[in-house]
């Protein structure tokens, strides 16, 4: 009887990928834990049971290794946001885009409370993670929400406001409290769900921007 040997096609690729997103989620543990300046290269690759040597192997530059990381935690949560975004723009449902916008980023930060963190240590430390994270995701989503603001006041269905400090005021309310929620939890006296703070939050936003309330 012939020896039967199993074949493993793809072992080394997916090796690689399964390394690579190890490093990646070790170093934002670490990173959100202890600052950019509080974490060297030399512990990532501690925690992560590799060599430094690996970490460059698959990160040239820390740029890359960063970018990874802000991909990885806002990628698949912002390409459904802009989905489902577009969709109530395209019917100018004010109610379903504010909503939508509201509680899926308070549901991405609740999910992911290093992704605040994270944000919060690179601008304290003027980290190049901050001008990645706008550039790649932030500075679209606040653009498109702008442009749809614009568009409302043009269609005469909101007062004439500044369409960027409309913009500012919503997600200023979204992000504050998502911080709260995450990183000053015991002060957090809202016994509300996500979806109903941000049934509050469009409550309030469109009682002040609708022409005619």
């Amino acid at each position: 009887m012939a020896e039967v040997i199993a074949s493993k096609p793809y072992t080394h690729r997916y090796s690689a990928e399964v390394r690579r997103q190890q490093i990646v989620t070790v170093a934002a543990d670490l990173f959100s834990k202890h600052g950019f300046s509080g974490t060297t290269t030399k512990e990532i690759a501690e925690h992560a049971g590799v060599s430094e040597a690996i970490i460059f192997r698959h990160f040239a530059t820390k740029r890359e290794l960063y970018s990874a990381i802000i991909d990885s935690k806002t990628r698949p949560s912002s390409e459904s946001t802009q989905a489902r975004l577009e969709e109530a723009a395209a019917v100018k449902d004010d109610r379903a885009f504010f909503h939508i916008l509201a509680l899926e980023k308070l549901e991405m930060y609740s999910a992911d409370p290093a992704l605040i963190r994270l944000l919060l240590y690179s601008a304290l430390e003027g980290h190049e993670l901050t001008d990645i994270f706008f550039e790649s995701t932030a500075l679209d989503l606040r653009n498109f929400v702008r442009t749809y603001i614009s568009q409302r006041i043009a269609d005469g269905a909101f007062r004439g406001l500044d369409p960027a400090v409309c913009t500012r005021a919503f997600m200023g309310m979204v992000w504050n409290q998502a911080q709260v929620r995450i990183l000053f939890d015991s002060c957090d006296d809202l016994e509300m769900s996500g979806s109903q703070i941000a049934d509050a939050f469009v409550d309030m936003f469109l009682n002040g921007v609708v022409r005619g309330r």
